[in-house]
């Protein structure tokens, strides 16, 4: 009964604020007086680090006439007003020399149009009620800008004389809107964050690939008498990349209204309400609300889609994917196919060379409109096994989509229900369902129906085949999903019998936030290391003893397996020994508990951390900026015989608090130690001959690929090896895309668009030498990277905008080296980037219907110098004595 009365009293208290605001006296207007204000609006456009004095933009700077028409007899707030601009000057934002100036010896006349400028001059109504704008009468069939500047003015207006926080429509959406009120002074702050409009944007998933944003908007408004002598509004809109905060863009936006003079002005009129006053008083005028329209996006003489293509295509061969223009093109050709029809883009499809077809279909499904994928999924056929390419490339583009949408996912689901020509693909479309399952869940559409459908479907994949590959399938589509609910399930396979199963399962359950690896989860985890109920490969072990380490370990976890180290296999002795070294060195989560274990002397000595063997574990920092902060890791181990068993190479950056994981490359092989005549270790005595790679890129776990599976298959591999390198994945990635539509509340509108391009191409080998006795394993990353920030305000009648671009073309190199003709054997790693370049440009514009305009272009660029990436001494040794002292 209490908490009854303790509800009803804060719901009376809650009811009578709103009541005590809507009825709060507002500022009245007297009834034959002209009120007479100098009006403008301005604004600038720049990177957000720079000067004002460098910023583009325009200014407009006209009088304003506003005088009482009607007022409520029975209420003496409502009130209806009539609003005349006139004596319309539009200029730069900031001065200008005559040669810069497209404003110069130009009139409103000229710049706008006699039709628009008329229009902006002909009279409008506001129903003003409390001092709140709740509508807007004007000309039927005005043009939508005219009509947003009319509505700039007329948010102007908006105040209340007493404090208070409230939803409030003006024309830039509805807004969360908090008042302070003095005597002379209201300040009306406005939450743009809150702000909902008719035009909605999208951006990337990734914080680290996405943008950071930030915005204020202030109005403060001096009364004398009680009624409006000035308002001073100013808004700020900042965008910052996170891989980059130098390429960045910052709009200011001002408004300033200011009393003149009081003259004597025309006759109130009477009426029963605004609406049937202002029919009487000019019937053209309707009722077109405080919000901003939408403006039809476009421009009359954009080139079309054939036109672009034809354009870019050459850079998008093969031959020219590692050079930034390539992924430059592809920015360009996503904006026009972003505005083209499902029958041009089928067009140019069909017109498509053999050798630029991949690189269109990355695009064509990059663009992620109902248009281009009706396109892509017409032009392909997944029936037929030779378009396994395309096929993959479309998948692929799929997997990294900025903002996938249901469409996407369920066309992806009646691919896998169909026929299939290729069991590859049928493998990838499922592991691409996985990581778009993640993505609509980051956006809250993890209760789709769709998403339910194939959240039900990777669920129950793996215990409803006998079929290994299947299985694989699936738990490689859960890995990608991230799926809370598949915990239970990837725990249950982490201890299955066959090592494929217990990996995948394992390193899934080592991308799940921490806090959700439960109790159940680290003991599975304990048993598979310590080999608890069944003996594993050392491979699986190893993977077991990585996730007890990065899942918050207890003080008697860690214990126990510092003290199984001198019980392992020899190299996974070394391996574990490496790994703890690394985290002390590296300061990772887990350092400060192994160090406290680590006093007790039972679990380090000599013996244990004195272990010979050449398999190992390091981290180091690629780059450290305020930016974006990234690390990398090499993490390898062999076999007894000195057989490469497993090597995994991890790229991640971190932005923000948020983590990355760029890239991950992992080669496995087995039961290959039949070519040297040595000794399998225990429990990988029956395995078969098998090596493979699998990647994961910007969080997408891809298809493996396999190099060799069976002792035919390798001796033929064997005998035919010619050392070429095997594409895991190659093409072009849409890595940032952010698109914002910024409404300012003078009535324009700006438009923001982040893209990122990414050209790559990973590849991989491994090449064996019986004569020699040596292995070689390579990973090969090339890659060119765009990353353009394009901000632009159109208003109709003039455009300013600024493009704020990098751009990069690098490569980097894994490659390991192994002598097994002795024993301890010789093992050298090198990871290599090259000397690469590094440009930065910003252009600025403002331009005129007529022709005018004015570019502004700068840039800079450097070269990076390459590198080796630094890994531990003992491998320095070894590298010198496999290649010799000079050449190392």
């Amino acid at each position: 009964m209490q908490q009854r009365s303790v509800v009803a009293c804060l719901l009376v208290s809650l009811f009578s604020f709103i009541a005590s605001t809507e009825g709060a006296p507002g500022p009245r207007l007297d009834n034959r007086r002209l009120y007479r204000f100098s009006y403008s609006t301005d604004f600038q456009l720049d990177r957000a680090q720079g000067s004002r004095l460098g910023a583009t933009g325009l200014k407009i700077a006209s009088t304003v006439d506003i005088n009482l028409v009607w007022r409520n007899p029975d209420n003496e707030d409502e009130q209806l007003l009539r609003i005349e601009i006139s004596n319309v000057q539009i200029e730069n934002g900031l001065p200008r020399s005559p040669k810069r100036n497209i404003f110069k010896g130009s009139s409103a006349a000229s710049v706008l149009g006699e039709t628009k400028l008329a229009a902006l001059q002909s009279p409008f109504m506001v129903y003003w009620k409390f001092g709140k704008v709740r509508n807007v009468f004007s000309h039927k069939g005005e043009p939508i800008t005219i009509r947003n500047l009319k509505r700039g003015v007329a948010s102007m207006l908006m105040m209340q004389l007493r404090g208070g926080k409230m939803f409030e429509a003006d024309v830039s959406g509805k807004c969360v809107v908090e008042y302070k009120a003095s005597k002379d002074k209201v300040t009306r702050t406005k939450n743009l964050d809150t702000c909902k409009t008719t035009e909605t944007g999208f951006t990337t998933h990734s914080p680290v690939l996405g943008v950071t944003s930030a915005s204020s908007s202030v109005t403060s408004i001096t009364l004398e008498n009680n009624f409006i002598k000035s308002v001073v509004a100013e808004e700020m809109y900042t965008l910052l990349i996170n891989v980059r905060h130098a390429i960045s863009a910052r709009i200011i936006s001002r408004q300033i209204l200011t009393l003149e003079t009081i003259e004597a002005g025309p006759e109130e009129v009477a009426g029963k309400d605004a609406v049937s006053v202002v029919k009487s008083l000019d019937d053209r005028l309707i009722s077109v609300g405080i919000l901003a329209e939408k403006i039809k996006p476009g421009r009359k003489d954009s080139p079309t889609l054939m036109e672009v293509w034809q354009e870019v295509k050459k850079d998008l061969e093969p031959a020219n994917l590692s050079k930034a223009t390539a992924p430059r093109s592809f920015l360009t050709l996503i904006h026009s196919l972003r505005k083209a029809s499902s029958a041009d883009i089928l067009k140019v499809l069909a017109d498509c060379s053999k050798s630029l077809l991949p690189q269109l279909v990355d695009a064509v499904t990059s663009a992620q409109t109902p248009a281009s994928l009706d396109a892509i999924l017409e032009f392909l056929d997944f029936s037929k096994k030779d378009g396994l390419v395309l096929q993959e490339r479309f998948l692929y583009a799929c997997g990294f989509a900025s903002h996938p949408t249901e469409k996407m996912l369920q066309t992806l689901l009646d691919i896998s229900k169909g026929k299939i020509g290729s069991p590859d693909i049928k493998e990838s479309v499922v592991i691409i369902m996985g990581a778009l399952v993640r993505k609509l869940c980051l956006k809250g559409g993890c209760e789709l129906s769709t998403v339910e459908q194939v959240k039900q479907l990777l669920l129950e994949g793996p215990d409803s085949t006998q079929d290994e590959a299947e299985v694989q399938m699936y738990l490689l589509g859960l890995k990608n999903s991230l799926l809370p609910e598949a915990i239970p399930l990837l725990t249950k396979y982490a201890e299955s019998e066959t090592g494929a199963f217990c990996t995948i399962s394992i390193t899934a359950l080592q991308r799940y936030d921490v806090a959700l690896i439960s109790k159940e989860v680290k003991l599975a985890l304990n048993r598979v290391y310590h080999q608890t109920r069944r003996v594993y490969e050392k491979n699986v072990r190893v993977v077991a003893g990585d996730a007890i380490l990065g899942s918050d370990p207890s003080y008697m976890e860690v214990k126990n397996l510092l003290l199984s180290i001198g019980h392992l296999p020899h190299e996974m002795n070394k391996y574990m020994v490496s790994k703890v070294q690394d985290i002390l060195r590296f300061e990772m989560p887990a350092s400060d508990i192994v160090r406290q274990v680590m006093k007790d002397m039972n679990s380090q000595n000599y013996d244990r951390f004195a272990k010979v063997g050449s398999s190992s574990a390091y981290s180091g920092y690629m780059a450290k900026a305020t930016d974006v902060t990234s690390t990398y890791s090499l993490d390898i181990l062999y076999s007894g015989s000195g057989i490469l068993r497993r090597s995994i190479m991890n790229i991640f950056g971190q932005s923000n608090d948020a983590l990355l994981h760029g890239l991950q490359v992992a080669i496995e092989a087995q039961g290959m130690e039949s070519l040297i005549a040595a000794t399998p270790d225990e429990g990988e005595e029956d395995l078969e001959s098998f090596a493979g790679m699998s990647a994961l890129l910007f969080d997408v776990q891809l298809r493996p690929v396999t190099f060799f599976k069976g002792y035919s298959d390798l001796m033929s591999k064997i005998f035919s090896m010619s050392g070429d390198p095997m594409s895991v994945v190659k093409g072009l990635i849409l890595l940032t895309d952010h698109s914002q539509v910024i409404q300012l509340q003078s009535g324009l509108r700006a438009s923001a668009e982040v893209q990122g391009g990414l050209a790559i191409d990973i590849s991989g080998g491994m090449e064996v030498s019986l004569w020699y006795r040596e292995s070689k394993t390579s990973i090969n990353n090339r890659g060119a990277l765009v990353v353009t920030c394009n901000v632009n305000v159109d208003a109709d009648f003039a455009s300013t905008g600024m493009e704020a671009s990098f751009e990069t073309e690098a490569a980097l190199d894994f490659i390991t080296t192994v002598q097994f003709s002795e024993y301890p054997f010789l093992v050298c790693m090198q990871m290599e980037k090259t000397t690469f370049p590094f440009r930065e440009y910003v252009t600025k514009f403002e331009r005129l219907p007529q022709g005018k305009q004015f570019i502004s272009r700068r840039g800079r660029s450097q070269l990076v110098p390459g590198s080796e990436f630094p890994l531990h001494q003992a491998n320095s040794d070894m590298c010198k004595r496999i290649h010799g002292e000079d050449d190392w």
